[in-house]
């Protein structure tokens, strides 16, 4: 199972999307997505949420809890 951090980085990546432009969708700093991909802290489930919206993927798949 993957980890959320490498779900995160993962699908930016697919979606052609750098860090400074996910930062900026999701309201926060280019270092918050940095934290978020490398497992230094996580997001709250307000950005979960929001990151979901922006992959067009379920909450749980970002969680880990479904494939």
């Amino acid at each position: 199972m993957k980890d959320l951090g490498k779900r995160i980085k993962e699908l930016r990546i697919e979606r052609g999307f750098t860090q400074p432009e996910l930062a900026k969708m999701m309201g926060v700093t280019n270092a918050v997505i940095s934290f978020w991909e490398n497992e230094v802290n996580e997001p709250k489930a307000s950005y979960v949420k929001k990151l979901a919206q922006c992959f067009n993927v379920t909450a749980d798949y970002l969680l880990g809890i479904s494939e």
